[in-house]
């Protein structure tokens, strides 16, 4: 692996910030989002650089930013700010649909890694099922917000004169500060939040939303799951308060979709308060303590029921669990704050950013192998400089434009966003060698775990 980088942009504004996520990467547009200060730049080898959302503005900062899931091609992101508000738009788009104004600061925000379909909030299309996305949004307080959002094409926005909506319809709180990093499994039945509070908690979306918003996920071809049984309702049915206005878009017929303090041009109009579902301790399915905040959760792309988590500064550990039971399966020491955490998807590996050493050390990207938790690979930076936020990134080699194009590599990159200003590509992992397994000794040596996993492991047969 080599130490230096594959490219390095500029990144002027870059807010040196470990609390801050401003880097993501959507795979179908093949483009690279950041936040520098309080505007949007979207970076490609096609395109260069591009300005899409924001302005130049005090006291007003870039916390989050996230891409939705690429199915439908839709493009969409949605961006969070110092000041309370995020708007979700289509970089296909020369402007947000919505803009979102909560009463806190926006601390990290993340999509679905898949669609949903549900019945449509277009009352002239009510009996449709439409893909909708998913977000969950949290504050500096420890709330967390789940939204909602049917975005229609624009040619049939256009022609109904809809923009789609979003929606309001849970409201967790169960961290006592900030939330730091959200993050969900690859079949988006379970996300994990990560707080200031030296807390990670882990969420089955089947406990999370109201049976009429599970909606229909596809599991195969002509092939649908409901969600709608073995459903736990931990929540009570709240009233939002008169200070939390709700808003709705005019459809031309006088009907409309509730969402919380949305501005969407000049349509938007004020109607009675909505229900949204409250959610308190106890909804969630564990919770990891550590010993510093958590910002870094990433849940292992091949092995089903594997989550790393990464402490901050007086933790410097990465801590493996396992989601259905919560055991603790191992621990690395790293001596340094883990700002990020990142699977490879071809080899039975995990790579990690560093923040603040202590004791001093110069390595701030590092691999790790799995189950065995051996170092791997570790890269130095110079100048005492910092790794903030890493996504991945996938290196197209040989010409190739794509992973699915004629002949050509893709190897698994990450892209790190630095205290200097600037953001590296650093490439981790080649596709040469064996693509990553699962295997018995996966949990940890845990029989019983490997059982639940469904894992058959060779051996003495009891009679």
């Amino acid at each position: 692996m080599a130490n230096n980088a594959r490219r390095v942009l500029d990144a002027p504004n870059l807010r040196d910030d470990f609390y801050c996520s401003v880097l993501a990467y959507s795979l179908c547009c093949q483009t690279l989002a950041m936040g520098l200060g309080n505007v949007v730049y979207t970076w490609s080898d096609e395109e260069g650089v591009r300005s899409v959302n924001g302005s130049q503005q005090d006291n007003t900062w870039l916390t989050s930013i996230s891409f939705a899931a690429g199915e439908g091609s839709k493009a969409l992101f949605a961006a969070g700010r110092s000041d309370g508000t995020f708007v979700v738009m289509s970089l296909l788009e020369s402007s947000p649909r919505f803009e979102i104004r909560q009463h806190r600061s926006i601390s990290c925000l993340s999509w679905r890694p898949c669609c949903t379909l549900r019945l449509s909030t277009n009352p002239r299309n009510s009996n449709t099922l439409v893909c909708t996305e998913d977000l969950v949004v949290g504050d500096e307080c420890g709330d967390l917000y789940y939204y909602l959002v049917e975005w229609p094409p624009l040619s049939d926005s256009t022609r109904d004169d809809c923009p789609g909506s979003i929606s309001l319809v849970a409201r967790i709180s169960i961290h006592s500060q900030q939330i730091c990093g959200l993050a969900w499994s690859p079949t988006g039945d379970l996300f994990a939040s990560g707080g200031n509070d030296n807390m990670c908690s882990l969420f089955n979306i089947n406990e999370i939303l109201a049976p009429q918003h599970l909606g229909l996920r596809q599991e195969g071809q002509n092939r649908y799951n409901a969600y709608l049984d073995d459903i736990v309702d931990t929540s009570i049915q709240e009233q939002i308060t008169p200070d939390e206005p709700q808003l709705y878009l005019d459809w031309g017929d006088g009907r409309g979709f509730a969402h919380p303090d949305a501005t969407v041009s000049d349509e938007a109009t004020t109607i009675p308060p909505a229900t949204v579902r409250s959610l308190v301790s106890g909804c969630q399915r564990q919770v990891w303590a550590h010993q510093a905040a958590v910002k870094a959760i990433a849940f292992c792309p091949w092995l089903e029921g594997l989550v790393a988590t990464g402490g901050g500064s007086n933790d410097k550990r990465i801590h493996f669990f396992h989601t259905a039971s919560g055991s603790s399966l191992a621990t690395i020491p790293v001596a340094a704050q883990v700002t990020s955490l990142i699977w490879s998807n071809t080899k039975r590996e995990i790579a990690a950013t560093f923040g603040y050493a202590h004791p001093e050390h110069p390595y701030r990207i590092a691999v790790f192998s799995w189950p065995d938790c051996s170092q791997t690979a570790a890269i130095p930076w110079d100048d005492d400089l910092r790794a903030l936020h890493a996504v991945p990134y996938p290196c197209f080699l040989n010409g190739s434009k794509g992973a699915d194009e004629t002949g050509g590599r893709v190897n698994e990159c990450i892209v790190v966003a630095s205290s200097d200003e600037t953001v590296k590509f650093h490439q981790i992992w080649s596709t040469e060698g064996s693509r990553a397994v699962t295997r018995p000794g996966m949990y940890g040596g845990s029989d019983i775990l490997e059982d639940l996993q469904g894992i058959i492991k060779e051996g003495d047969v009891i009679r």
